[in-house]
C-alpha cells in the first residue's frame, strides 16, 4: 500500500468522522435544546425511555453523545439507574442507523449532495435552512468519505501483508477483541462498523467474521463513556459501568445465538444475499434488538449488579433521599385539600431542615475549613435544587385542581417558600467557596474580624432555626420574636461593616479578606431577609379568602 493510499483511507476516515459532526451539529441546531428535555422527560417508565434512547440517538447520530447525556442526568440527580438502562438500550438500537444508511451507494451522488448542503448553509439566511443545510452537507461528507475508503483498500486486495493481517482475525476471539480496540480508539462504532462494512463489501472480510468485528464495535462504543465517567460521581461510573455490562451480555447472548443456531445468520445473509454491506448493516441492527428484546425483561438485575460492582455508600443513600419527594409523591386526585397542603407543608419542612443543616455546616467550614464538609455542600446544593423542582411542579399540579382561593393562595405563598429556600442553600454554596479562598491563603480576615462574624453567624443561624419552626409548626404567634432576630442581624450587620471599614483605614485588615468579610455578611442578612419570608409567607392570611 502507498503512501498515497494510505493518506486517501486516512482521509476518507477523517471525512466520515467529519460529516457525523457535521450532521449531529445541523441535527442539534434544527432540534435546539429538545433533546435534553425529551431525556429529561424520559422517566415515566422503561418503555418510554428505549423509544427515548433510539428517537436522541437517530437526532445527533451518535450512541456515546446520547449515553454521555444520560451519565450527566444520573450524575447529577436528574434521572436514576433504573431510568438511565432503558435510554442506553435504545441508544444501541438508534446507533445502528448509520450502517443502514452507508449500505446504500450513494458515493457517486455525494459532490452533488454536498453541493447542495454547502449552497444552503452558505447563502441562505434562515437558521433552520441553515441547520438542514449543514445537515444534508454532512452526508455528503460522511458518502465521499465512504467512497474514498472504498477507493483506497481496493489495492489491499493486493497486498499480501494485509492479507496476512486479516488472516489473523479469521478467529471469533480474536475478531471480538479487534473489533473492541478499533472502536476505542476510533470513539465511534458507526465509524468502525462502516469501516469494516466497506472491508466486507471488497471481499477484504468473510460477512462471518464481520459479524464478529461488529460485536466487538459494540463493546469498544462504551470507552467514551467510560472515560467521561472518570469525572463524575459515583452514580455517574454507575451508569458507565451498566452500559458495559448490557453490551458484555449482549456480546453474550449474540456470539451463544450464532454458534448454537448457524442458520440465524443464514437468515441474516439472505434477507439480502446480493449485497455484503446491507447484510453487515442488517446484522448490526438484528442484534441491537435482539439484545434489548432479550436483556430488558432482565433491566433490574443489570442495575443490581452496576450497583454491587460501586457499592453504594452511607452518603450517597442520604443523597439519594434527599433527593426524592417523601410527602407529596403520588397524591389521590380525590384527597382533600387540606391534607393536600399539610403534605406540602411537610414536603417543603423536610427541605427546609436540608438547607438549614448545609448552612449550618457551611458557617461551620468557613470558621474551620474542611474539604469533606465543603463536598457536602456543594452536593447539597445541587440537592435542594432538584427537590425545588420537584416540589414546584407537584405545587403547580395541585393548582390544577378544584380549590378555594384559600388554598390557593396557601399554594402561591408556598411556592414562594420553596425559591425562598432555595436561595438560602445558594447562600450556603457562596460561604463555603469564601472558605475554601481562607483555606488556599488567597485572602486573610483577623481574629476580630472573625470574632465579629461568628455573632453574626449565629444570629442569622437563629432567624433561620426560628422562621422553620414558625412555618413548619404554624407557631404565628412567635412572629413578633422572628422580626426583633431579622431586625438583629440587619443593625448588627451594619455595625459590623462599619467597624470593618475603620480596621481597613488602619490597614489593620486584608483587603483581600475585607472582600470575603463584606460578602458573608452580606450573605448571612440575606438568609435572615429570606427566613422572615419563609416564617411570615402563612401568617397573614387576606380575611377575605
Amino acid at each position: 500500500m502507498s503512501m498515497y493510499e494510505f493518506f486517501t483511507l486516512m482521509g476518507g476516515v477523517g471525512l466520515f468522522l467529519y460529516g457525523m459532526s457535521i450532521m449531529s451539529t445541523g441535527l442539534k441546531g434544527a432540534a435546539g435544546d429538545k433533546m435534553q428535555t425529551i431525556l429529561e422527560h424520559a422517566t415515566t417508565n422503561r418503555y418510554l425511555a428505549v423509544f427515548v434512547g433510539i428517537l436522541v440517538t437517530l437526532l445527533i447520530q451518535s450512541s456515546s453523545a446520547t449515553d454521555m447525556m444520560v451519565i450527566s442526568f444520573v450524575n447529577s440527580g436528574l434521572m436514576t439507574l433504573a431510568q438511565a438502562i432503558g435510554v442506553i438500550m435504545g441508544a444501541n438500537i438508534g446507533t445502528t442507523v448509520t450502517a443502514q444508511i452507508t449500505a446504500f451507494n450513494l458515493g457517486a451522488y455525494a459532490p452533488m449532495i454536498l453541493f447542495i448542503g454547502a449552497m444552503m448553509y452558505l447563502f441562505l439566511k434562515k437558521n433552520t435552512v441553515k441547520y438542514i443545510g449543514c445537515i444534508i452537507m454532512g452526508f455528503g461528507m460522511l458518502f465521499f468519505g465512504i467512497s474514498l475508503i472504498k477507493q483506497a483498500i481496493v489495492p489491499l486486495s493486493q497486498s499480501p501483508e494485509f492479507i496476512s493481517f486479516l488472516t489473523t482475525l479469521e478467529h471469533p476471539a480474536v475478531a471480538v477483541i479487534f473489533g473492541v480496540l478499533f472502536t476505542a480508539v476510533l470513539q465511534s462504532s458507526s465509524s468502525s462498523v462502516v469501516i469494516f462494512q466497506a472491508f466486507a463489501a471488497q471481499g477484504l472480510l468473510t460477512f462471518d467474521i464481520t459479524v464478529y468485528l461488529v460485536i466487538g464495535a459494540a463493546i469498544g462504543s462504551v470507552a467514551p463513556n467510560l472515560l467521561a465517567s472518570l469525572t463524575t460521581n459515583r452514580n455517574g461510573k454507575r451508569t458507565a459501568i451498566l452500559n458495559l455490562l448490557f453490551n458484555l451480555i449482549r456480546a453474550g447472548i449474540i456470539i451463544l445465538l450464532i454458534n448454537l443456531f448457524p442458520p440465524f445468520l443464514e437468515f441474516i445473509r439472505n434477507l439480502t444475499p446480493n449485497s455484503v454491506g446491507r447484510q453487515v448493516a442488517n446484522a448490526h441492527t438484528v442484534f441491537a434488538i435482539l439484545a434489548v428484546l432479550i436483556e430488558f425483561p432482565f433491566a433490574g438485575a443489570i442495575v443490581s449488579l452496576a450497583e454491587k460492582i460501586i457499592p453504594m455508600k452511607e452518603e450517597e443513600s442520604r443523597q439519594l433521599e434527599n433527593r426524592q419527594l417523601q410527602y407529596l409523591n403520588h397524591l389521590p386526585a380525590v384527597l382533600p385539600s387540606s391534607v393536600a397542603l399539610q403534605q406540602a407543608r411537610r414536603e417543603i419542612s423536610r427541605m427546609g431542615h436540608i438547607t438549614l443543616n448545609s448552612i449550618l455546616e457551611a458557617i461551620e467550614c468557613f470558621f474551620e475549613p474542611d474539604d469533606a464538609k465543603i463536598t457536602d455542600v456543594v452536593e447539597t446544593e445541587e440537592s435542594v435544587d432538584i427537590l425545588t423542582d420537584a416540589i414546584s411542579e407537584k405545587l403547580i399540579s395541585l393548582r390544577s385542581r378544584d380549590y378555594s382561593p384559600r388554598d390557593f393562595y396557601q399554594l402561591s405563598q408556598m411556592m414562594m417558600v420553596v425559591s425562598d429556600i432555595e436561595r438560602i442553600s445558594d447562600h450556603a454554596e457562596n460561604i463555603v467557596e469564601y472558605a475554601e479562598q481562607l483555606k488556599n491563603k488567597k485572602a486573610v480576615i483577623s481574629e476580630h474580624g472573625k470574632h465579629e462574624l461568628r455573632r453574626l453567624a449565629d444570629a442569622a443561624s437563629a432567624s433561620l432555626k426560628l422562621s422553620l419552626q414558625i412555618f413548619e409548626n404554624e407557631e404565628y404567634g412567635r412572629m413578633s420574636e422572628m422580626e426583633m432576630l431579622e431586625q438583629n442581624v440587619d443593625d448588627m450587620q451594619v455595625e459590623i461593616i462599619n467597624n470593618h471599614v475603620k480596621r481597613l483605614m488602619d490597614t489593620a485588615c486584608d483587603p483581600m479578606g475585607g472582600v470575603i468579610f463584606t460578602d458573608l455578611a452580606t450573605d448571612l442578612e440575606r438568609c435572615s431577609d429570606h427566613a422572615l419570608n419563609v416564617a411570615s409567607a402563612l401568617a397573614h392570611i387576606p380575611a377575605e379568602l
